[in-house]
């Protein structure tokens, strides 16, 4: 408990609140050319120092708990201890999902905050390696990371990319391992199936719904975007349209994938059926959309041909509300691609920091979870199964557009954990 009382006797001694602020100025103000400007914040420093002087002069070990102090809130800083109690371990990866944990289109302007890119930073400059997730494009990401992190950042050795939901995994200054493949690993059957749903999805879609989506630029994964804004109800509306029309598209790929005699397969009409009655079991939510389009199966899963439902077992159908809908490889997951990313950077031993908001987020949680890894950490609009396990673990629940609160948390607990 010593650990617990010293935390008391910091928060309740010293003026921690105006110690973050001074912290928090320091950290993100902006670079400006302006004498006056910068005079103000060599001010804002001094005193941050003299603040912080106050706090290691009555602590042993007190430039931690200086640190601590600055960094995190009395409910945050507890929230690390616990899990340093729980774990006896520092967080030594992050890995982090992009759109809607990172950057919220509903309060950060789909940017990500200046305080989060900030302790992004602080990690980096602890050797603590980023590894991005996301299902965006490679050079999508690339952009945005290294216009917020700065080049030198992100070809340092220490970030690596997992891009197409684990399709891909780019980790610059690795040689020969700086850019991995992952789809190239797929059996030719799947590869046909991916090539038949990639060469028909625009071309063979209804007219109203050509018109109002588009193919979002992937190297592998088949993704459906709407031509409206994300979550709007028109976008709503074509994604739902699309993710019918996918399914039937992965039903006929997988049909024409099958080199099989049965009198079943010579109906390849039952292929959209069989796709629509097994995603419908897997997935909830793509059930309820199935049934909201009067596209519900009419079939029921045990009617599903064991050779096709092994395939199905292999592709992965995804729905985002009012964002994508896509087909992509179950064994090319986030997960899968998290694993790849840590063997680049040589993270032997990995207990990371998994955030995220998705399904697709889901899957590392639970890689994490079944191999003792790992926290999960997810905002608070989440969808209902990754807030599920995550209010099961940890409960690192934390607000839309506030992941840098989250970040302070895991920075807090590396830094007790070097308290021994």
């Amino acid at each position: 408990m010593e650990r617990y009382d010293l935390l008391y006797r910091l928060y309740d001694e010293f003026d921690t609140k105006t110690l973050r602020e001074y912290q928090d100025f320091v950290d993100v103000f902006p670079p400006v050319d302006s004498r006056v400007a910068l005079d103000h914040w060599q001010e804002a420093n001094d005193e941050l120092e003299e603040r912080k002087d106050e706090i290691r002069s009555a602590f042993a070990m007190g430039a931690t708990y200086a640190e601590v102090a600055a960094r995190a809130t009395r409910e945050q800083a507890f929230t690390a201890l616990d899990l340093h109690s729980k774990y006896d371990r520092a967080v030594n990866a992050l890995v982090l999902d992009v759109d809607e944990t990172l950057r919220s289109a509903g309060r950060t302007d789909n940017e990500i905050p200046r305080d989060a890119l900030h302790m992004l930073t602080e990690f980096h400059e602890a050797d603590v390696p980023i590894v991005i997730c996301t299902g965006q494009t490679l050079e999508n990401v690339k952009g945005f990371a290294i216009q917020g992190l700065g080049n030198e950042l992100v070809h340092s050795g220490d970030v690596s990319i997992v891009y197409e939901a684990g399709t891909g995994v780019f980790t610059p200054g690795h040689g020969s391992d700086t850019k991995r493949l992952l789809y190239e690993s797929l059996d030719p059957e799947i590869q046909s199936v991916f090539g038949e749903i990639r060469s028909r999805v625009l071309p063979d879609a209804p007219d109203d719904l050509r018109r109002s989506v588009h193919l979002q630029g992937n190297e592998f994964n088949v993704t459906l975007k709407p031509n409206f804004e994300t979550g709007s109800q028109r976008a709503a509306a074509v994604i739902d349209e699309g993710l019918v029309y996918l399914l039937d598209l992965v039903g006929e790929a997988v049909v024409n994938s099958l080199d099989e005699d049965d009198n079943e397969f010579e109906r390849p009409e039952r292929g959209p059926s069989w796709a629509r009655a097994y995603y419908a079991d897997a997935d909830n939510e793509i059930r309820e959309v199935l049934e909201s389009e009067h596209a519900a199966p009419e079939v029921s899963l045990g009617d599903v041909p064991s050779a096709a439902s092994e395939r199905f077992d292999r592709i992965d159908v995804a729905y985002y509300h009012a964002d994508a809908a896509e087909v992509g490889s179950l064994e090319l997951n986030k997960a899968a691609g998290v694993e790849s990313a840590l063997d680049v950077l040589g993270v032997d031993e990995p207990f990371v920091v998994v955030m995220g908001d998705s399904k697709s987020d889901l899957r590392v949680m639970q890689w994490t979870a079944d191999n003792d890894a790992g926290l999960a950490a997810a905002p608070d609009h989440s969808s209902r199964d990754v807030l599920a396990h995550v209010m099961d673990t940890d409960e690192l629940v934390f607000d839309r557009g506030k992941s840098a609160a989250m970040l302070e948390t895991i920075y807090v607990l590396n830094l007790l954990a070097k308290l021994g």
